[in-house]
């Protein structure tokens, strides 16, 4: 170990995260020296060469993105006479001369398309990472397990998250001889989970409970034991929690979700931590071709220059249809976690549920969530999850507040005890 007057360089890797002890002297790329622990503990550091443990990194170097990067990621660079956000490019084969690997020219459309290049450069300003756009949120989910996971490996799932992904799990993953231990959405669970694991899945908050857990905290935990980690964030969206900034290696979401926000498109992504993990994922969707279509991509990035008042009108709208559910003695329980725009309540038993969703004038039932109209559903009614007869997952819109709580109010008054 290097003592105290003698100078250390450090230089992070892509693949890092890595672990300083001992009596060094740390320094950010400007020179600025960061306090290193005085109670024994590790210094982790981030991609950019600050320390990622709490509080010897206070993030000031992060870009956090909020309404004004929403309207404007991805999009080029002012040219005149050219519209703000280029036309979808539809195209099967295009013009390419010479050899294969001449050039990084798009030649055939399964492999990319300028389309797809712009809402992933978007994706990624938003994510702090390098995100590769999907067909769907499934699509999205399956290229992180199977091109991470094979004979012998450990995923770490939630036993309380969207049912699919243990679908895919016990089909796909099991079969090829991966080991998979679900947990509840606990960072304790989880942790306890941790020996030999390869790869852990969180999804925080949980669909359809809404739980949450420390994402930081977790994964710090799991690199400590060797395990990658990726993160569902579906729910949350980048605006409102950024999992590779909280120190997981894959942000994943279902893009037809809040992100897009008007029920019209399936799509999905992956934004990686490292560069080396994001063009795996582009040969693996070049190989399987789970690719998007271009005009969906251009709908999905129209879309996310709304996301900011969206989400900000959505959140507020969920925050009052909380404290009015909270309120009602006919209401078990309820759940708002502080953001998004769903909340998830128990109606008591199924057939008040379902009295409740026929009530109700101005909620859909549906399933699905983040769109600008409000919508509900029995989430029992898929036998997936593993939740009461009466709850009911609500995704709140963009309708007037008033207008809501009273039809909500009036569907439950209906729906009787």
């Amino acid at each position: 170990m290097p003592g105290d007057e003698e100078q250390v360089v450090i230089k992070v890797r892509d693949g890092g995260p890595y672990k300083v002890t001992g009596p060094i002297r740390l320094t950010d790329a400007d020179g600025v020296e960061i306090p290193l622990p005085d109670d024994g503990r590790a210094v982790v550091l981030c991609r950019c060469g600050r320390s990622r443990t709490t509080p010897f990194c206070d993030r000031s170097h992060v870009c956090r993105p909020g309404d004004t990067a929403v309207v404007h990621a991805g999009l080029p660079a002012p040219t005149q006479g050219a519209p703000f956000l280029p036309g979808p490019v539809f195209a099967a084969p295009f013009h390419f001369e010479g050899d294969a690997g001449e050039g990084e020219a798009p030649f055939y459309g399964r492999y990319a398309n300028p389309t797809w290049a712009g809402w992933e450069a978007a994706l990624g300003e938003l994510e702090g990472g390098e995100a590769v756009a999907f067909a769907s949120g499934m699509a999205a989910a399956s290229a992180v397990l199977l091109e991470l996971l094979g004979p012998g490996d450990v995923l770490v799932a939630p036993s309380d998250g969207y049912y699919t992904l243990r679908t895919l799990a016990e089909r796909q993953l099991v079969p090829r001889g991966v080991e998979v231990r679900y947990v509840p959405t606990s960072a304790a669970a989880v942790l306890d989970a941790l020996e030999s694991a390869t790869l852990v899945w969180l999804e925080s908050p949980s669909n359809p409970l809404l739980d949450v857990l420390d994402i930081a905290a977790v994964a710090a935990e799991a690199h400590d034991a060797g395990a990658l980690v990726a993160v569902d964030n579906t729910l949350a969206t980048p605006l409102r929690q950024r999992p590779l900034e909280l120190g997981a290696d894959f942000a994943m979401a279902s893009a037809a979700k809040q992100l897009t926000g008007h029920s019209d498109l399936v799509l999905g992504y992956v934004a990686a931590a490292e560069p080396f993990r994001a063009a795996a994922l582009r040969t693996w969707r070049t190989t399987t071709g789970s690719i998007p279509g271009p005009f969906e991509v251009w709908l999905a990035h129209r879309s996310l220059a709304t996301l900011g008042v969206r989400v900000e009108r959505q959140e507020r709208s969920a925050a009052a249809v909380a404290q009015l559910l909270a309120a009602r003695a006919d209401v078990p329980w309820s759940r708002w976690p502080g953001l998004g725009c769903v909340v998830s309540f128990d109606a008591g038993d199924a057939d008040r549920a379902r009295r409740f969703l026929h009530a109700a004038k101005l909620v859909a039932e549906a399933t699905s969530f983040g769109g600008v109209h409000t919508s509900a559903e029995r989430r029992a009614r898929w036998g997936g999850d593993d939740v009461s007869p009466g709850v009911i997952r609500l995704s709140v819109g963009v309708e007037d507040r008033q207008d809501l709580l009273a039809d909500i109010a009036q569907a439950l008054d209906a729906a009787g005890s």
